[in-house]
């Protein structure tokens, strides 16, 4: 025989037959490894790498196919749910489904103490998960710069986000949205009702005709009294209702509750009538809609409840 790279000529018949000696990819010969060591002498270079990874919006089967991939291909696997959760699963659920060990970070140990997420990554494959999009709304984009100034890849892979779906369930435009808000708990910013950067922002959307979304306050681990280790509180629509109504009682808007459940709730009325219903668990969203196009108004009535004088 005479060797032709992995490809071996038979030559013992007189015919011109090759035998592909090629190995085949299995499991443990997986050419896509995203972790590899190469073999140098005695030296092993290991592959530096933080994947920020979207989990979606409930529960363990919301991540990407991509995003499982990867988090099950990881060394080590962090994750913070202070910013957002999936009511639908908890760190256990998350665990037993991908077969990973998940080690959840507080706001501290994510944005002032990253130091042992980033010394991980700089020796193996690292991935850090959030609910939603990693990158969107609340970003960790400090933490990716961090990572890139030690010399560590990063990638993203992203998740469904409420913000899209917040356009889908609604009916209502993405591109005819204008800037989002987050609405906090009166305590949180030291102050009563609403702040005036949210009222400013809603009016701001409203002269242009401009829908706008509007995030609810979550806090885990801080509560009225400062840090709380066992604090956990949700405002609910019926609540951001009620103190947005003192601005703009007969307002139209949009109550999204649980997007990404096999049961999520999306109703439409004035806002002081919203403040009068009550809609199940979290997570909340509320939408201020701005000018109509007839097909939204439309949606609106037929998906949400939302009154026929709308399309007046």
């Amino acid at each position: 025989m005479e060797s032709q790279g992995m490809i071996m000529k038979d030559l013992r018949d007189g015919t011109d037959s090759y035998v592909d000696l090629r190995p085949r990819p299995t499991r443990q010969t997986d050419w896509c490894v995203r972790s590899f060591r190469v073999l140098l002498g005695a030296r092993v270079l290991i592959q530096a790498m933080l994947t920020f990874i979207g989990l979606g919006l409930y529960d363990e089967d919301s991540i990407t196919v991509e995003g499982r991939e990867a988090l099950q291909n990881a060394d080590r696997v962090y994750a913070e749910f202070y910013t957002s959760r999936l009511v639908g699963a908890e760190v256990a659920d998350l665990e037993a489904a991908y077969g990973v060990d998940i080690e959840v970070r507080d706001r501290e140990g994510v944005e002032r103490d990253p130091e042992p997420m980033l010394s991980a990554a700089a020796d193996g494959d690292v991935a850090f998960l959030t609910a939603g999009d990693t990158m969107i709304s609340t970003t960790h984009t400090d933490l990716r710069l961090r990572a890139a100034d030690r010399g560590i890849d990063t990638r993203v892979i992203h998740g469904v986000t409420a913000q899209s779906a917040a356009s889908s369930l609604t009916g209502l435009q993405n591109y005819r949205f204008g800037k989002a808000v987050t609405l906090p708990f009166p305590y949180a910013h030291g102050g009563d009702g609403v702040p005036d950067s949210v009222i400013k922002s809603i009016e701001a959307n409203r002269e242009r005709g401009l829908h706008t979304l509007v995030y609810l306050d979550i806090k885990v681990g801080t509560g009225p009294t400062g840090p709380d280790p066992d604090h956990e509180e949700y405002m609910t629509a019926d609540y951001a209702a009620k103190l947005l109504a003192e601005g703009w009682t007969d307002a139209l808007g949009v109550v999204v509750a649980r997007a990404g459940s096999p049961d999520p709730v999306v109703a439409a009325d004035a806002l002081s009538a919203l403040a009068d219903r009550e809609f199940g668990d979290p997570l909340h969203m509320l939408l201020i809609p701005g000018d109509l196009h007839h097909v939204e108004a439309e949606a609106l009535v037929g998906l949400a409840g939302a009154p026929d004088s709308i399309h007046e």
